[in-house]
């Protein structure tokens, strides 16, 4: 007899009125985590559990909760700070955001402007920041997230792997033309096997995988089991990445896919001999001044989820962003090669992006594990599931950071409440 899987880690209900325009405002105010009490108890009643092993942890309301508190369900790696000082973020909060109007894209749910403040809700934020030239100009947590929360940031986690990557390759330590089954032997046979470093950074590999996020039976439900996130065989990432086949010619055309990520944290690992929680710790949170520490979730071999499994503080998240906005380097100390964040800035090829067929990303690309607009701007971003996100723009001196806990995986989802309202309040802060 087949056992059914009781929630996935990506599956999305049905979109309904719930989950788009007015009626997703009413939804996100009563499914607010603070107000149901989950896990809350000594011990919590039945109906208020959450857990991974029966997919509650995943299940809407429950993930209003889980993604704030990821370190309470499954085993995780410390990102230490270190010992030095806290890099304080200026405040200067402003008082007129809040009531800001913009126009939602098509799709919204919206019949005309809405208010930054609604937007908020609409979009299930748990968490958003403002930075203009460096000072913290707006800042707001919901339900139970707060500021020193360390936050499921899902496939935000893929920018800071991505970004490291590019480093070792401006610095002579990877080649991006070398082949996955040279830098990896255990992937040789895969899908991976001749795919360049270059096509797994920007994700133009061509693999028998599915990242359907409305499907419980989509292949990335196989890899969050796999790194023990979802109820199933937890056989471990690096166990389940040589399944992984090949379907097409590589190097023909984006498609997202996060195994790409965790093969990427392999390769990094193997090539420095540390994990990715090491790297991301003296690469960036030893050197940045962060608040907190974040973790990693890993699994049962102790490996990291690199394309999604990353836990960070709203703040921190600025911080990092502010130090890429920079160009690199903040307070006199190079952090990120110049080259590294003019690559990224750059992007991908938006030809091989489109095929992709993302609606609200018309003329977008895809480079080092970064969202490339190739706006006026010049802005780019890190992308994760339900609502995680960092936004630079450079030419309105302006870093946003969001955390969420959208019902819907996809991005697509809240866009359409999020793209135009980010170039609102860039608009909005250059006017003065």
């Amino acid at each position: 007899m087949t056992k059914t899987r009781p929630h996935s880690a990506v599956f999305s209900p049905t979109p309904d009125s719930h989950t788009h325009g007015p009626g997703a405002i009413a939804a996100a105010i009563a499914s607010d985590p603070a107000r149901h009490g989950w896990m809350e108890g000594a011990p919590p009643p039945a109906d208020r559990l959450v857990r991974i092993s029966d997919g509650s942890a995943w299940a809407f309301p429950q993930l209003r909760w889980s993604f704030s508190n990821f370190r309470r369900l499954v085993p995780t790696a410390e990102v230490a700070r270190g010992a030095g000082p806290v890099r304080t973020l200026p405040v200067a909060l402003r008082d007129d955001i809040d009531a800001l109007t913009f126009t939602p894209l098509p799709n919204s749910g919206f019949a005309g402007p809405i208010s930054w403040a609604d937007s908020l809700l609409a979009n299930f934020t748990d968490g958003i920041l403002v930075l203009h030239r460096g000072s913290i100009v707006y800042e707001r947590y919901f339900g139970v997230t707060g500021p020193a929360t360390r936050h499921m940031l899902m496939s935000v986690s893929k920018s800071f792997a991505g970004t490291i990557a590019a480093m070792l390759v401006a610095e002579g330590t990877l080649d991006e033309d070398a082949l996955v089954g040279a830098l990896v032997p255990e992937l040789a046979a895969s899908g991976f096997g001749d795919a360049t470093l270059r096509q797994v950074m920007d994700m133009t590999t061509a693999l028998a995988y599915s990242e359907d996020y409305t499907s419980p039976t989509a292949d990335i439900v196989n890899l969050v089991t796999a790194c023990g996130l979802s109820p199933g065989d937890e056989k471990g990432v690096r166990a389940y990445l040589p399944s992984i086949a090949k379907a097409g010619t590589h190097g023909a055309a984006f498609t997202y896919r996060t195994c790409n990520t965790d093969v990427l944290a392999w390769i990094l690992h193997r090539t420095t001999g540390k994990s990715l929680t090491t790297l991301v710790s003296e690469y960036f949170w030893q050197k940045l001044g962060m608040e907190e520490d974040a973790s990693y979730t890993i699994d049962s071999h102790g490996s990291e989820f690199g394309g999604g499994g990353m836990s960070a503080t709203l703040r921190d998240l600025a911080r990092f962003g502010e130090m890429l906005r920079l160009g690199g380097a903040i307070d006199g100390q190079r952090i990120v090669p110049k080259a590294v964040i003019d690559d990224i800035g750059r992007g991908g090829d938006p030809a091989k992006f489109a095929p992709a067929g993302y609606t609200t990303l018309p003329g977008w690309s895809y480079r080092n594990q970064w969202w490339v607009s190739h706006d006026a701007h010049g802005c780019y971003t890190a992308r994760g599931v339900r609502g995680q996100m960092i936004w630079v723009d450079p030419v309105a001196e302006m870093v946003i950071t969001r955390l969420g806990s959208h019902p819907l995986a996809g991005n697509g989802n809240f866009d359409p409440t999020s793209l135009p309202a980010w170039t609102a309040v860039a608009e909005h802060l250059m006017r003065g």
